[in-house]
């Protein structure tokens, strides 16, 4: 949800263009900032209600280029310029410019947005059927029979644990009797 509403936008717009009061004092009434009155009234003038609408938007590197072309060409502000072609946010206009001069225009290329992934899309290894005994050789089967021996005895001594756990607890509830 919007912080302040369309209407809320369009009700201290038409307050300043009425003449009543200036940028200041009206955002002084209505408990918002001077700038955002500012930019309010900017956007009212170049784009009509539609410039106080939500927008949300995802621009294309030539897009980007061209709204740093024509704020080069002009000499405009990051605001200016975010109100000549309804950008929302005049700060990320900054963050092109920066982009452009470091990386030119391949870093205006929109970035996927989110965390990247740790691991790659793989198929998970298919399990090897299991051979005939009579075609395994002998080293084979005596690393599967050592195999399951280490198995057998791991279960055996976690088996033998749990087991001490629970005469232990079952001593200490005697004892607390």
């Amino acid at each position: 949800m919007a912080k302040y509403s369309e209407q809320f936008k369009l009700r201290i717009v038409q307050q300043y263009l009425e003449g009543a009061a200036g940028y200041q004092s009206i955002a002084d009434i209505h408990g918002v900032n001077r700038s955002a009155v500012q930019h309010w009234v900017r956007l009212f003038e170049a784009h009509g209600t539609a410039g106080l609408a939500k927008k949300f938007s995802h621009y294309d590197a030539q897009f980007r280029l061209a709204v740093l072309e024509h704020m080069w060409a002009n000499e405009l502000s990051y605001g200016q310029v975010a109100s000549v072609f309804n950008i929302r946010s005049a700060g990320c206009i900054g963050q092109w410019e920066h982009c452009y001069h470091s990386g030119g225009i391949d870093a205006l290329m929109p970035r996927k947005r989110g965390r990247p992934k740790k691991m790659p899309d793989s198929q998970p290894p298919q399990p090897q059927l299991p051979a005939d005994d009579e075609t395994r050789t002998r080293e084979e089967l005596l690393s599967e029979v050592n195999h399951l021996r280490m198995e057998n005895a791991y279960l055996k001594k976690l088996r033998a644990l749990v087991q001490s756990q629970k005469q232990q607890r079952a001593t200490l509830r005697k004892k607390r009797k």
